[in-house]
């Protein structure tokens, strides 16, 4: 099997993405509207954060803190990134996985993001990979 493929081929290009200023709750909706577990957060075109499902839910231990249940994408978002380049290999990208507990890395090509890949991803890309295999 050759897993020196590139992402490109894998990741997801058609992201939803929110700006640092929207409403948690615009994003929480759209995370259950749209069956996404996380999006990338971008500000004047550049990668600044990522707002996931996990991060949402701390909404809800602010909200019995400071008893208002709300606040903006910013205020939650992680800004601890870990990116993978276009043009990394699945096999390079399934390592990153298996050594981090994040779900998903944003692809860059230079500074701009070009997309986004998950597990479950890489995950379609073997078994994609292991039917070409089984038919030659």
């Amino acid at each position: 099997m050759n897993i020196h493929y590139s992402i490109r081929d894998f990741m997801a290009t058609d992201l939803i993405s929110f700006s640092p200023e929207t409403p948690i709750e615009t994003a929480i909706k759209s995370f259950l509207d749209n069956k996404i577990s996380g999006a990338p957060v971008i500000d004047d075109g550049n990668l600044v954060g990522i707002l996931s499902e996990k991060d949402c839910m701390k909404t809800l231990f602010e909200s019995s803190y400071y008893n208002n249940l709300g606040g903006l994408v910013k205020e939650y978002m992680s800004t601890n990134l870990m990116t993978v380049n276009v043009h990394d290999t699945l096999s390079n990208v399934a390592d990153k996985f298996i050594k981090s507990r994040f779900r998903r890395f944003p692809v860059m090509e230079g500074e701009k993001l070009v997309g986004q890949i998950s597990r479950r991803d890489v995950l379609r890309a073997i078994d994609q990979l292991s039917k070409e295999e089984q038919s030659s």
